[in-house]
């Protein structure tokens, strides 16, 4: 086989898979329009246990179906959001939060940041000055 064949042979293997890959898309009944809002934005709030770096709405592990199927049946059966994060946060931990609460256990994680930007500007002014001074 020539060059361009085996080329055109690695890019149909790399194309075509993909096409023909099933994914199964969820379709709930929701009781109204705001519910599907709320159960909707919720998903996007709570981040999947399996992915870590995706909400439950862009995920597709099983874990994260399973979890979307959870929060659709806790608000259509008329749970707040915050009984539906904290079902998922006592299931889970703080893990499945985008935004963990401000708390003691918290602070290191909220400050770190900020301590660490401080602490940069500190060292990068000595720096600077004491190349001044010489």
């Amino acid at each position: 086989m020539n060059r361009l064949s085996i080329f055109w042979c690695m890019i149909a293997m790399i194309i075509i898979p993909p096409l023909f890959a099933q994914q199964s898309v969820e379709v709930f009944m929701f009781n109204s329009v705001d519910t599907q809002n709320r159960a909707i934005s919720l998903a996007r709030q709570l981040r999947c246990p399996q992915c870590q770096n995706q909400n439950l709405m862009e995920s597709n592990s099983p874990i994260a179906k399973d979890l979307r199927w959870e929060v659709y049946m806790r608000v259509n059966n008329g749970d707040t959001d915050t009984q539906v994060i904290d079902f998922m946060t006592s299931r889970f931990g703080d893990v499945v939060l985008y935004k963990p609460k401000f708390e003691p256990r918290t602070y290191a994680l909220w400050l770190g940041p900020l301590l660490f930007l401080i602490l940069f500007a500190w060292f990068g002014f000595k720096k600077v000055k004491a190349s001044l001074v010489e």
